[in-house]
């Protein structure tokens, strides 16, 4: 089956040096129809109302679809600090004119919860978003993190807690496709993923348990995730939503031509599944 029709978004974690207007305005240059902010790129990032609704208004005037802000960390540790931040998050979201927000879990190798208590900690957080995301009508994007020491790794059981919570219209997965491979979860949940993350790792000799966000580059042939099957997979099994690029590697970061590196891997990504 061909998929000459992905639809790609960048996150702005693509080039923390652009402004959100530089992000903005390149997507618009690229043809690429849609943008994730993000409050934790230095000075670039949402840091209150005012930005996140200058960064709207502009999306709106160059076409371009604010999918999420990214992200509430810890969201599956919840207390009194993570309430205010997500309420003010929430905010942010709404004033940009966003889908959603995404939700990060506790990535810490000192996390001496059970397995009990982390799923407590899980149910608690998806109830106490659902009430605060409804009141803007906004979705929660959950991410699994696929890192050993992750307190949430997998989909599947990110989806077996909404959905005994009943709450499969306010949540949806994002399937990473770093975390995907690092976690080694085979099922790809296609229907119930509002955002896929793409990024690559391009040297053989870092392990999947061993491969950090400072490895994650753009896609191209030397990709050891998989990208191509991953998204092949979920295209075929129903995914319509965006393909977000999310690279942490420094070397990315200092591209000196960027819009290109991003245009080359859109096109290697464009062949492969042609």
């Amino acid at each position: 089956m061909a998929h000459n029709n992905l639809n790609f978004a960048l996150n702005h974690m693509v080039n923390p040096r652009w402004t959100p207007q530089q992000l903005i305005e390149t997507a618009a240059e690229m043809g690429v129809r849609a943008v994730e902010l993000r409050n934790d790129v230095g000075d670039n990032s949402i840091v209150d109302v005012a930005s996140a609704r200058r960064a709207g208004e502009l999306a709106r005037e160059h076409g371009i679809e604010v999918l999420s802000l990214n992200a509430l960390y810890p969201f599956n540790v919840w207390n009194a600090e993570r309430e205010a931040q997500a309420d003010k998050l929430i905010e942010w979201v709404d004033a940009a004119g966003g889908k959603g927000l995404v939700l990060c879990p506790l990535v810490d190798a000192n996390d001496s919860r059970d397995g009990k208590a982390r799923r407590e900690g899980l149910e608690q957080a998806l109830i106490a978003l659902d009430e605060r995301l409804g009141r803007h009508d906004l979705k929660g994007f959950v991410e699994p993190l696929g890192f050993p020491i992750s307190s949430l790794r997998f989909k599947a059981e990110a989806l077996e807690v909404i959905d005994a919570l009943g709450l499969a219209e306010r949540f949806s997965l994002v399937h990473d496709t770093f975390h995907h491979q690092g976690a080694g979860e085979q099922a790809v949940f296609a229907r119930r993923t509002g955002l896929v993350h793409v990024s690559g790792l391009d040297d053989p000799m870092i392990s999947f348990e061993s491969m950090l966000d400072e490895h994650r580059v753009l896609v191209d042939e030397r990709d050891q995730l998989d990208n191509v099957g991953q998204l092949r997979a979920l295209l075929s099994d129903g995914f319509d939503g965006y393909v977000s690029f999310e690279p942490f590697a420094p070397a990315v970061h200092q591209h000196p031509e960027p819009e290109q590196a991003l245009r080359e891997s859109m096109d290697f990504l464009r062949r492969a599944l042609a």
